[in-house]
């Protein structure tokens, strides 16, 4: 990913490139394309209230290895539907215009392909990821690695590269299905969900932020979040209200988003006795609509109070521009004014949104200091004029507000959105025939191997390390040289050392012997070992045979004949001359078994989140599948 654009948090930047790449294109071509664009997404983008930024679409020249495009960066804020509804008008727009071709990012990278995870080739990983996902004729694509000729494992293609590809063989690089229905499935709804996502309610609002959102119903964003971050500092210029003062009051309708209105209400908030602005008590039946309007307006005067004066820019009108008429006439060919009459009170209200969406979206260069929300509400508040008589009439027949019981979930809601999501992690496919079959026997050899491993300074070695230069270690020539270092006297043990030789006759202690007796007593210290090695497990399996500690392993399951034979010649055979009462089970323990089985318990015991067994083993390549019996028990029983 080439790092030539902000990476703010929250933020998603798009990109439009035309087919066929390295035609020649005039030097207004780009800004035309622009413009035919945002006039046909006109209809859904004028009224559309965005988190923070809105979408915007802007001319940009060559740069770094990336072709000239049109594009833009939004940031959404909390409100990630505005990220998604961005994908949508992606795939609108190159389904309306063939000739384009999209891609788009955010700060966490290609976050398509995070929606579709578990549809994934194996093959495609971050490091590689990147120029590979675009939107063609509506169809989301994904660029192959065996396509881009002379590429590395762990690089990216070029995004020439890629949009040659495109324009010659679309259908071989169409995304598979279930990654395809993945992000569908997300930006689905659209348009109708638009709708939806919105919140009407009443608020007592000064008249002025009345006339300013029948202006500009979008600045209620702007308000929302200057008071939902507001710090003490920005209080203090609400000690008292000198924009909006409390004595204009009258009622409204306003319309949120679903996400802005929950952070209005989700936020305590005691006005400070200064502002003027006293609430009723909370059994009132208007409560609701005070306190609402007294929290937005301290929104919108926070806003005001950080800019001093009008822009300059915000005097020049949008017919100046010379993109304007070009913009107006697409907007007439796309049927915007829905047959309005020309002059006519709808028809107004329609090209002043339009005019405020294209003076956003549009024509704001990227080198100029865009305006603030605060100097678009003074800039309205100057070309606007109220009748506050007027505003208290209408306030009798206010449209109803929308229930806001969506803002609770219930605990019956809470467990089918659980029980929705086991069912999607249940019902994924996999990609791939061998990952469906696991051999277990690979567990245990795996395991084998990385016990056997011996462990460097740095940690455990995994089992098949790529490690250039293996360790070597000659126990001779360690010998002779802890030897030198320590002198003459290092082979006497130390008294730990004697101790413990005694206690199992390793050693001889008695100092008086001479070096030949010594050694001839080394020569047949190796069969001493063995014989007190031997008699030492005995008794210790003759005191585990009184326990119940052999029946937590599983055993060989054998023949009765080879049980014998093996008991005959194993480990365990002293155990059943010894003690002949005792007619237990000693067929040996099947190891391997063991290992496996209490590794299956331990990551199960996890729960599906990181822990020992799944880390050990995925760091020697074996990935376990889930547990679908318990996701199915835990889903049934609704826990």
């Amino acid at each position: 990913m080439e790092p030539l654009w902000r990476r703010a948090e929250d933020a998603v930047r798009y990109q439009l490139f035309l087919l066929p790449p390295g035609a020649e294109q005039g030097e207004d071509a780009l800004p035309r394309c622009a413009e035919r664009v945002l006039a046909r997404l006109a209809p859904l983008l004028v009224s559309y209230v965005w988190q923070r930024e809105p979408f915007s679409l802007r001319a940009r020249p060559a740069r770094g290895g990336v072709p000239a495009h049109i594009g833009g960066v939004t940031e959404f804020g909390d409100n990630i539907e505005d990220e998604w509804f961005i994908v949508y008008l992606l795939q609108q727009i190159t389904k309306e215009f063939p000739e384009l071709v999209a891609r788009l990012d955010d700060n966490d990278g290609e976050f398509l392909l995070i929606e579709a995870a578990d549809f994934l080739p194996k093959w495609l990983n971050p490091e590689n990821s990147a120029n590979r996902v675009f939107f063609h004729r509506g169809e989301l694509c994904i660029i192959p690695q065996s396509k881009t000729c002379g590429e590395e494992p762990a690089s990216s293609p070029a995004i020439p590269q890629v949009l040659a590809l495109l324009s010659a063989h679309l259908e071989e690089f169409r995304a598979a299905k279930p990654i395809r229905t993945a992000v569908y499935k997300r930006i689905s709804g659209y348009p109708d969900k638009i709708k939806a996502s919105l919140h009407q309610a009443h608020c007592f609002l000064p008249a002025g932020i009345v006339g300013v959102l029948k202006e500009r119903p979008s600045l209620v964003a702007a308000a929302v979040e200057a008071f939902y971050l507001r710090d003490p500092i920005d209080l203090r210029a609400c000690h008292p209200f000198k924009i909006f003062p409390p004595d204009t009051r009258v009622m409204s309708c306003v319309t949120f988003t679903k996400c802005l209105y929950a952070q209005l209400m989700q936020q305590k908030f005691v006005p400070d006795r200064r502002s003027g602005y006293i609430l009723p008590s909370p059994s009132h039946h208007q409560y609701k609509a005070h306190e609402l309007g007294m929290k937005l307006a301290h929104g919108f005067e926070i806003l005001c109070s950080k800019c001093s004066k009008v822009s300059p820019d915000s005097k020049r009108p949008v017919s100046n521009n010379p993109l304007w008429d070009g913009f107006l006439n697409s907007l007439k060919k796309n049927n915007y004014f829905k047959g309005e009459l020309e002059g006519s009170e709808k028809y107004l209200e329609r090209l002043r949104m339009a005019e405020n969406y294209f003076q956003q979206s549009a024509i704001k260069p990227e080198s100029s200091v865009a305006m603030s929300p605060g100097e678009e509400i003074l800039t309205l508040l100057q070309k606007t004029s109220y009748n506050l008589k007027e505003l208290e009439e209408a306030a009798a027949s206010l449209p109803s507000e929308d229930d806001d019981s969506w803002l609770e979930i219930s605990e019956d809601a809470l467990a089918q959105i659980l029980n929705e999501a086991s069912a999607k992690r249940e019902s994924v496919p996999p990609l791939h025939e061998e990952e469906q079959n696991y051999d277990l026997g690979a567990v245990a050899e795996s395991m084998k191997a990385f016990v056997s491993k011996v462990s460097a300074h740095d940690g455990a070695e995994i089992p098949w390390s790529t490690d250039e230069a293996h360790v070597t270690f000659d126990v001779e020539s360690f010998t002779n040289a802890l030897d030198r270092i320590l002198g003459a006297d290092s082979e006497e043990l130390d008294s730990d050392d004697l101790d413990e030789e005694e206690e199992f006759k390793f050693l001889d202690s008695d100092e008086d012997l001479n070096i030949e007796a010594h050694g001839e007593e080394q020569k047949a210290l190796p069969n001493e070992i063995m014989g007190s090695l031997r008699s030492y497990m005995n008794e210790m399996d003759r005191e585990l045979a009184h326990t119940n500690v052999g029946k937590s392993f599983n055993t060989q399951k054998k023949m009765v004949s080879s049980a014998k034979a093996v008991v005959s010649q194993g480990p365990y055979s002293n155990l059943e001359d010894d003690s002949g009462a005792e007619d237990g089970d000693t067929t040996p323990v099947d190891v391997d078994m063991n290992l496996v089985t209490n590794l299956l318990e331990s990551y199960s015991a996890q729960a599906g989140l990181s822990g020992p067994a799944s880390n050990i083993l995925q760091s020697m390549g074996v990935h376990l599948p889930d547990n679908m019996d318990q996701i199915r028990t835990s889903s049934g029983t609704g826990e």
